[in-house]
């Protein structure tokens, strides 16, 4: 197997380094096995060693790709290793010395040193695949039944080897765990290797009872099924590429998009790296569709798809089809200023380029609205930071299009928002708790209001203010699902009863994912119930995993709770709440979360107690 890729400038260097320890190593142990035995070969030595060397040479002609891409795959193996099995390691040491010669002087396209790498990872191989052989009682000549069990421990560790090495280079390029790489490599490719070390067996009796007849049938053989291979790589290609990308514009389908997302908040969240995401939606499309048809449309597309994977590609970053005219970019290791930079750049190089019928557009150009979001360790889910892109693309195009806008930049333009009639629509939903549970309508309608208070201290943006106040509202949503007679049981709960309260959480997410309005309240409703030391309820989350606002809602909804009139339930006082607040912070409670939350009720309990001005003491 063959490496042969261009990394970016930080793998480059890691490679190269990957590349001089393997080169030290594998020169080490030509060297060690080697030991120049073959300038004490015999002609006839010499002649099977040149038979080899055409054999391993007109096998790597017909190389053929296997995933991952840049990874090429030749049955040359299958000669190294039958001349292990007959003639020992240093015979196939001088071969692969003589492979690597020929491949400077007739591949100069390819640098030297790589091949010099190529060459040592094969006399790794060779070496510790000969040296496991002979330990397990393997005897070099004919192949001989009762060798078998040396044979396949040599065949296995040749292939763990060949493996490992060159796993371990596409780790350097691809983000994950060594574990996943190698996986990924044994998954896509394991057949093809135990093909052809297999085929090593079969050239050796060949060779054995046929000679140079046999070796030339080896070889129409192996050029045969390395035909064969390679055409099912061309439709494995085929198949992969209809899968993933959009026809139209030749981006990623929106598919590929969510599954590409989601690896790349699995690695911003392992690695600590940043990334943003960017929602792009051309600007005045509809108009363009009208004047010119659905055909000139299309085309339009194309051409916006061919320019954003151009652009992309070159600042390496991911360019997707969300759908209709909106379009993804990924940006992995982008924070929001670097982000908004290269859209930015983007939006206006577009501006500058010029397309058949652009005269029509209100600016005079193709143009693009773009919202802009970033990773943050309490998005848990790619719909989230989805959202908020979209959000921001929103403002984007409220501001006059043609423009990008980075979510929670605090744009004049995000204070215009009335809730209003989102509060509305909640109110009546929770109104069917007036049958069920009343205590719920008027413990939600008490938290609402401490949040809208709350919302003014923490000074919040507009979006974040609606989000975390109609979170507020609705956050028991889900206690709907829960039967009546558990809801309004007096005595104490069973284990069973409790767990089912317990997801009210769960079924209150899904009752706001069925409304598009109510999405992004979703963290509000799942995890108001979650704690700061992690001992809290759906999934456990601690600290700043827990989205902020979410943590100050579990303090207003717990101390509502404690300090409410129930009947048969002791209520703690407006002190004793704000006292079993302070005890419990830093466990269930944000700590500095709960001292904002304590000064405020203290300062309304000071207000309170002051005298009405004009009143008499």
């Amino acid at each position: 197997m063959s490496m042969f890729k261009s990394p970016n400038s930080f793998k480059l260097s890691a490679s190269h380094l990957y590349f001089s320890i393997i080169i030290i190593l594998g020169c080490a142990v030509f060297l060690f096995t080697n030991r120049g035995d073959f300038l004490n070969y015999t002609p006839s030595q010499w002649v099977w060693v040149y038979a080899m060397l055409g054999a391993t040479l007109v096998l790597n002609y017909f190389t053929f790709q296997l995933p991952p891409e840049g990874n090429t795959q030749s049955m040359d193996s299958s000669v190294y290793l039958a001349c292990i099995f007959i003639y020992d390691a240093p015979f196939a040491l001088t071969v692969i010395l003589l492979n690597f010669i020929a491949s400077i002087i007739y591949i100069r396209k390819i640098p030297w040193w790589k091949h010099l790498a190529n060459f040592s990872i094969y006399s790794i191989m060779i070496a510790g695949s000969a040296f496991i052989f002979k330990v397990v009682g393997g005897q070099i000549g004919p192949i001989e039944n009762e060798n078998l069990h040396a044979y396949i421990v040599a065949l296995i560790v040749y292939f763990v080897l060949n493996v490992f090495l060159i796993g371990c280079y596409y780790y350097l390029f691809y983000k994950g765990t060594i574990y996943e790489v190698l996986k990924s490599f044994v998954k896509d490719t394991l057949l093809v290797y135990l093909s052809t070390l297999i085929l090593s067996l079969v050239l050796s009796v060949l060779i054995v009872y046929n000679g140079v007849f046999g070796l030339a049938l080896f070889i129409g053989l192996s050029i045969m099924l390395s035909y064969s291979y390679k055409q099912l790589f061309i439709m494995y290609n085929e198949i992969q590429e209809k899968a993933i990308k959009d026809q139209r514009t030749g981006l990623y389908n929106h598919s590929y998009f969510e599954n590409l997302l989601d690896e790349e908040i699995k690695n911003a969240r392992t690695l600590n790296t940043p990334l943003s995401l960017a929602m792009i939606d051309i600007d005045d499309f509809k108009k363009y569709n009208d004047q010119f048809g659905h055909l000139k449309g299309d085309m339009l597309l194309g051409f916006l798809g061919n320019f954003l994977k151009n652009e992309c590609a070159q600042a390496e970053t991911i360019a997707s089809r969300f759908g209709g005219e909106e379009f993804t970019i990924l940006m992995p290791g982008y924070n929001v200023n670097k982000a908004e930079h290269f859209i930015n750049s983007l939006r206006k190089k577009l501006n500058d380029t010029y397309y058949e019928g652009v005269e029509i557009f209100p600016a005079g150009c193709l143009s693009f609205s773009a919202g802009i979001a970033d990773y943050r360790e309490d998005i848990h889910d790619k719909s989230q930071i989805v959202e908020l892109a979209d959000q921001a693309l929103y403002y984007a195009k409220k501001q006059g299009k043609n423009n990008v806008h980075v979510y929670g930049s605090g744009s004049s333009k995000e204070h215009d928002i009335d809730f209003a009639e989102d509060i509305r629509d909640i109110e009546q939903q929770l109104k069917l708790f007036l049958y069920k549970d009343v205590d719920t309508f008027k413990h939600s309608k008490r938290v609402f209001r401490y949040a809208i208070e709350m919302s003014e201290v923490l000074k919040l943006e507009s979006v974040e203010k609606r989000n975390f106040v109609l979170g507020a509202l609705i956050h028991d949503i889900g206690k709907l699902e829960i039967p009546w007679g558990i809801l309004n049981k007096k005595d104490k709960l069973t284990p069973e009863e409790w767990e089912t309260v317990k997801r009210h959480v769960t079924w209150g997410k899904r009752i706001a994912e069925t409304n598009e309005k109510l999405k992004d309240l979703v963290p509000y409703i799942e995890l108001h119930h979650e704690r700061y030391d992690g001992d809290g309820y759906p999934h456990g989350f601690k600290e700043t995993q827990i989205p902020r606002l979410c943590r100050m809602l579990t303090i207003i909804d717990s101390f509502d709770a404690m300090t409410t009139e129930r009947p048969y339930q002791r209520t703690k006082t407006i002190e004793e709440g704000i006292a079993e607040l302070r005890r419990c912070s830093g466990t269930q409670f944000d700590p500095e979360l709960v001292e904002i939350f304590i000064q405020y009720m203290e300062q309304r309990i000071l207000k309170m107690k002051q005298p009405i001005a004009g009143s008499n003491l």
